[in-house]
């Protein structure tokens, strides 16, 4: 990070200032940056002061005893009701007035988005300056009547003499009275004229115009304390509270600027999240549905309990629901719904064996019922039959008091030592010192996984019944005669279950304190604070946006695995206390992984798992170095060092916790020099390729044959096959023109060896790809067909399969069509070869003869007939090694095989005798080949042609693997090689389709070529899949969310969207960089976002 970043570049400074007084002022624009005319200003300071004016009127008339207060402020509201509809539809009328206007393009892009050309004091361009009107009819209406509502209850709450009476000074009453009805003509303005810029921003667009009822809503909460206080007499705390919020209600301009008040539908989720966690003792929710649909059945709970006249009937109620409420219901629901209908769930299966769900659930069911039914045993038997006397030492509930302060410290030292720092600082002496492989790893984590289990139970099982004893003994139960205390028990009985482990704590401290004092207070009704920004950061629905990328895959891959590992390290409490809102951040090579924890309850929590970019940039690299060396400090330490050492990165934000064994794709890349680029290996290339497009071809044909069996089967099975066979044997005929040709000369100067370029960039070549891609996307009959291939004798002439065969050839004269080879009619020599035999469209001709009769001579007889004896394409058949004996000596069938694969061959090289260079390979490797009259014929079959890349990149790998392993012995090991490329390896490009399914389906093994143009060399890279180690810390949650707060203000109201501001400049003890990039899309831009995944902790 360079130190010289300032926080805002001059241009943002100067627009800042700009923004920040109408942030201010509640909407005028009066620093504009250009020349305006005056009349621009002194409209907006009408248009601001109108309301004090009108307001002033009804006060004016009180203040003389003409009216009294409620008429006064009827009057003064009902004039602002009529000025806000003058005013929104004049901006009405000015909009539909002024025509639409085509700009001329500027090159000053700041003059485009800021100057105005103003003509006249009343011009339609001028008023749609000052008033931009309201998007829906609506809302014009809506705004208008909450204005003169606002205008007039504002004159009622700042009129003069009220205010005398509720201070006793006439000089503090003066003093609200301007700057309050200041207060009001900021909200006015942002109500109905233009509306101000907020700094505290939720929603990244105002859809449903709810910005401009920010400040009105604010208003109005001031104002119903001021009516309360009048209507509701002898009630000192609301006078109190009315003093202090007249003084408060001056400042409330200044505390919408610095973003101290949320906007309203961020202050409604809040308040909500609020008082359901702390007030009705749940859980934040993942969602904001959720969270509204569990704020409404906790607060009915609380209000029933209120209203059940039989203390047992209390008891048996806030016990039941308070377990009910705490289990995930939802999911559960959702479970059984699809286990009935035999669907499988997806999320279900990332976190559970598979064929296990229905089995799981109905043990799961079984589990919940009788924990249920053992509370309300325990909670009834206890408080009905036992005395709830005053709390001593002596007495029951002090003893269970005494219970639940050994269960706290010794799950305290449980879950402590599940982790590799205790307090953060402190290294675990019991955790395992050098942790590098996953054997090694859980071979250490033996006893730690075993205490694990342990610490669960107590968690689990016995705590919540601790407490529940607790409750049950409390003697405040005997009278529940008001809401409060009926709110807190509520909030104690859901807390038991939805978060035992906090309410563990609060119970023993409660216990201490009166086992202290013995005090008879009621205390169920104090709750801790929290801070006021929603833990739920973002507005949107977690989980569906995410910046997309090809490097995306690789975390969806690694989902599943890793949400098993975390529910493993969340049971044996090695990740700490689980709170909603909490955040933790894992490592593996390039990989990096932000989880936050959105809810919890009883024996599950809801997390969402986000992926970081892997294109790593200096300020990520560097931040990233820090969190390698955080980890490599904790995980990675001798067997000889110090039994309890000190975290050195005690001050950062990140704490190491644990590491989770992970089934992942590990990513290397290899240097390929001395390997690609060796004559030895380049001139074994060329044989070694028409061996593998003998095995793909054979291996293609045998497994669609199998698949098309039954379709093969034809009234004429056991005839011999009518066939048409090649050029290759036929007798010497006139010699084409094309034989006069000099192949070698045909292909273009400009696909060179020069691989910088990475591809070659001819006119030629580029429309060659994409008539490739053309053809790729098309859907061709089935290569082979039976309505192609099967044809009667009889039924068609040799003339119109002569024709048929023409097709196949490149475009020529017609004059040439008469010195073209006839082609006679074949039959194979055994008659299950067509079962093997290659499309028909395969077989056309697109070389001279001569060219092919030289080319056949490289042919590898010996190798093809090997690969035919090794098939296994006649299960059902006794004589199966006999019938391939005769497919394997079938001519006919030979030379077919011989005409595709030289073809393929000719079309990768030219017939080119010269060695392949790297560049060359490199090219052919991504799919781009020479031209030559080959390519055509090639890309015409889509389906061939892939194959042959197919085999090309076979043998690119093979020739990597005999550089490594050795030469090959015989056609049995190169059998081995082969098989294996097809059952354990993709082998392509990085950003092909196939690649990425190629890892969702976990393929053990991904290969890919690749050139560094910085070094000038050759790479390999080689994904392996295995489990292997990640590493987890736990980040400080505020600070996550602070930089968040800032990011939102930063990017939506400054808009300080440069790309090296100083929001993302590395900070290493911060983590700034990479917190910014967890973020929710558009501000954050995390490659990859989870849906809400499920965790079961049990």
């Amino acid at each position: 990070m360079s130190p010289d970043v300032p926080l805002l570049n001059d241009y943002k400074k100067d627009f800042l200032l700009k923004r920040f007084p109408q942030t201010v002022l509640g909407g005028p624009r009066l620093r504009l940056g250009y020349c305006a005319p005056p009349y621009i200003y002194i409209n907006q300071i009408i248009l601001f002061l109108m309301p004090w004016v009108l307001g002033g009127i009804g006060t004016l008339l009180y203040q003389l005893g003409i009216l009294e207060d409620y008429y006064a402020a009827a009057l003064s509201g009902g004039l602002m009701l009529f000025t806000a509809f003058v005013i929104q539809f004049t901006s009405l009328y000015a909009r539909n007035k002024s025509s639409t206007v085509e700009r001329m393009l500027s090159t000053d892009i700041l003059a485009e988005e800021d100057e105005h050309e103003f003509t006249s004091c009343t011009g339609a361009e001028t008023i749609k300056f000052l008033i931009p009107g309201k998007k829906y009819i609506a809302n014009t209406v809506f705004h208008s009547v909450l204005a003169g509502l606002m205008c007039g209850l504002g004159t009622w709450y700042l009129l003069p003499n009220r205010m005398i009476l509720l201070y006793g000074s006439a000089g503090g009453a003066v003093l609200l009275f301007f700057f309050g009805w200041i207060t009001l003509c900021t909200g006015e303005y942002s109500l109905i004229v233009n509306t101000a810029i907020e700094t505290a921003t939720f929603q990244t667009q105002d859809t449903y115009e709810i910005i401009p009822l920010m400040r009105p809503l604010y208003i109005f909460f001031f104002v119903s304390i001021d009516l309360a206080y009048r209507f509701m007499v002898n009630i000192p705390a609301l006078e109190q509270m009315n003093q202090i919020l007249h003084i408060l209600f001056i400042f409330l301009p200044f505390l919408w600027a610095l973003g101290i008040l949320p906007p309203p539908d961020a202050l409604f989720l809040w308040a909500m999240e609020q008082v359901l966690e702390f007030g009705l003792g749940g859980s934040s929710m993942s969602t904001h549905l959720r969270l509204l649909i569990m704020f409404i059945i906790s607060a009915g709970t609380a209000g029933t309990s209120y209203f059940i006249p039989s203390t047992v009937g209390v008891v048996l109620f806030m016990t039941g629901l308070g377990f009910l409420l705490s289990l995930n219901l939802s999911e559960m629901g959702f479970i059984f719904k699809h286990s009935v209908i035999g669907h499988r769930v997806g999320i279900k299966s990332k976190t559970l064996p598979l064929g296990s769900e229905k089995q799981f659930t109905w043990k799961e069911c079984l589990f919940y019922v009788i924990m249920l039914v053992l509370a309300l045993l325990e909670s009834i038997l206890l408080h009905h039959f036992t005395c709830c006397s005053q709390i001593s030492k002596n007495s029951s509930q002090a003893i269970v008091g005494y219970v639940l302060m050994i269960l706290l410290i010794v799950l305290w030292i449980l879950r402590e030592i599940q982790s590799v720092y205790i307090f953060g600082i402190f290294r675990n002496p019991f955790y395992p010192k050098d942790v590098q492989t996953v054997t090694l790893f859980l071979q250490k984590q033996a006893r730690l996984m075993k205490i694990g289990v342990v610490r669960r139970i107590l968690l689990n099982l016995v705590s919540p019944f601790a407490m529940i004893a607790f409750l049950s003994l409390d003697s405040s139960l005997q009278g529940l005669h008001s809401l409060p205390v009926s709110i807190g028990f509520t909030r104690a009985f859901r807390m038991v279950w939805q978060n035992t482990e906090n309410a563990l704590l609060e119970t023993v401290i409660v216990s201490t304190v009166h086992l202290l004092t013995s005090s008879t207070d009621t205390w169920w009704n104090r709750s801790l604070n929290t801070g006021i920004r929603l833990l739920l950061s973002w507005p949107g629905v977690v989980g569906t946006a995410a910046s997309v990328c090809v490097d995306t895959v690789y975390y969806y891959q690694m989902i599943p695995s890793l949400t098993a590992a975390l529910q493993s390290a969340m049971v044996a409490g090695s990740l700490g206390l689980l709170l909603p809102g909490s955040h933790y951040l894992g490592r593996f090579q390039d990989r990096l992984m932000w989880i936050m924890i959105l809810e919890c309850g009883y024996t599950y929590c809801c997390i969402n798992i986000k992926g970081l970019e892997l294109q790593e940039t200096s300020c990520h690299t560097a931040e990233a170095r820090r969190v390698d060396e955080v980890f490599e400090g904790a995980f990675l330490q001798e067997e000889c060092a110090k039994i309890c050492s000190i975290n050195r990165h005690f001050g950062n934000v990140l704490t190491p916790c644990t590491v989770l064994p992970v089934k992942i794709y590990s990513d290397a890349r290899n240097v390929l020099s001395g390997i690609i680029d060796s004559h030895d290996n380049l001139r074994e290339f060329k044989g070694d390729l028409i061996k593998v497009l003998v095995w793909i071809l054979v291996q293609h044909c045998s497994r669609r044959s199998s698949m098309q069996e039954n379709v093969h089967k034809t009234e004429n099975k056991g005839k011999a096959s009518l066939i048409i066979l090649p050029g290759l044997n036929t007798s010497p005929q006139t010699k084409s023109p094309e034989d006069t040709v000099s192949l070698n000369s045909e292909i273009l100067d400009d696909w060179s060896d020069d691989v910088l370029g990475d591809e070659p960039t001819t006119k030629k070549e580029n429309e060659e790809k994409d008539k490739l891609k053309v053809l790729q996307s098309i859907n061709l009959p089935l290569p082979g067909s039976v309505e192609s291939q099967m044809v009667g004798v009889g039924k068609v002439t040799e003339n119109s399969l002569y024709k048929a065969v023409i097709s196949g050839y490149p475009a020529i004269d017609k004059g040439a069509q008469e010195d073209m080879a006839y082609i006679p009619l074949m039959e194979f020599s055994c008659s299950h070869s067509h079962l093997l035999s290659l499309p028909e469209e395969w077989r056309s001709n697109c070389l001279p003869n001569s060219k092919m009769r030289e080319m056949s001579l490289l042919f590898p007889e010996d190798w093809y007939q090997f690969v035919l004896r090794q098939l296994q394409c006649f299960p059902s058949e006794g004589n199966g090694p006999n019938i391939l004996e005769e497919i394997a000596k079938d001519r006919v069938l030979k030379d077919f095989y011989v005409h595709a694969v030289m073809t393929c061959y000719f079309s990768l090289f030219c017939g080119d005798n010269m060695d392949p260079t790297p560049g060359h390979i490199l090219r052919v490797f991504n799919g781009v080949l020479p031209w030559s009259v080959a390519l055509n014929w090639l890309t015409e079959k889509p389906e061939l042609f892939q194959l042959t890349l197919k085999a090309f990149r076979y043998t690119l790998k093979l020739m990597i693997d005999k550089a490594s392993l050795g030469p090959i012995q015989d056609f049995k090991e190169l059998t081995n090689y082969l098989e294996d490329y097809e059952s354990n390896w993709y082998i392509g490009l990085v950003s092909d389709e196939k690649w990425k399914e190629a890892v969702l389906q976990e393929k053990p093994y991904l290969f890919s070529l690749g050139y560094d143009p910085n070094m000038g060399v050759y790479t390999g890279r080689v994904l392996t899949l295995q489990e292997l180690l990640i590493q987890v810390g736990k980040l400080n949650a505020e600070a996550v969310r602070g930089q968040w707060a800032n990011l939102s203000w930063e990017l939506l109201y400054a808009t300080n969207d440069d790309e090296e501001r100083y929001s993302i400049q590395a900070h290493p003890l911060l983590l700034r960089n990479l917190t910014v990039q967890a973020a929710d899309p558009p501000l954050g831009y995390p490659i990859y976002s989870s849906k809400p995944l499920h965790i079961h902790l049990y």
